[in-house]
């Protein structure tokens, strides 16, 4: 069974998702998976040594072996996306979406031409809403009734 691995190098609490579920259903158990939460600086710098681009990036993705493979994931930026309204999602939904958009990376997908980028757009819809719930936007979660409610409506 491949390992998995969650490195957390920033300040902000990492949210308490399902990622391994995730990684098994779309990279396979055999696939070994190091998920990073690094600083802007750290993006940065990593995004300028492999990419050739001097900014900070929301995620990164490296496959290193057949089986293996590494996401790195910059909260900071993704807080600035969220406040932008870049992608009209939340942090937590954007950070759910991004993870599966890293591995579908890794599982060799691109978005470089229309054909590829709806191939992959359907498979992250997918994906997000299997494991990370879809477009939760507007939906709250009611701990004293254990079931969801909607923004809009008042608590009584």
């Amino acid at each position: 069974m491949g390992e998995f691995s969650i490195t957390n190098k920033t300040r902000m609490p990492v949210p308490r998702f399902r990622f391994l579920d995730a990684k098994n259903d779309i990279l396979g158990k055999e696939y070994s998976l190091s998920l990073a939460f690094v600083p802007e600086s750290e993006s940065q710098k990593i995004n300028k040594t492999y990419r050739g681009k001097d900014y900070s990036t929301n995620v990164l993705s490296f496959s290193l072996k057949k089986n293996e493979g590494e996401i790195i994931i910059c909260p900071a930026v993704l807080k600035k996306e969220v406040k932008e309204k870049k992608f009209d999602k939340n942090f937590t939904e954007l950070l759910g979406f991004l993870v599966i958009h890293g591995m579908l990376h890794l599982k060799g997908m691109s978005h470089s031409s229309r054909i590829e980028r709806e191939r992959m757009e359907r498979a992250e819809k997918k994906y997000d809403k299997k494991h990370f719930g879809g477009n939760r936007r507007g939906v709250l979660h009611d701990t004293s009734r254990s079931r969801r409610i909607s923004k809009r409506r008042k608590k009584s």
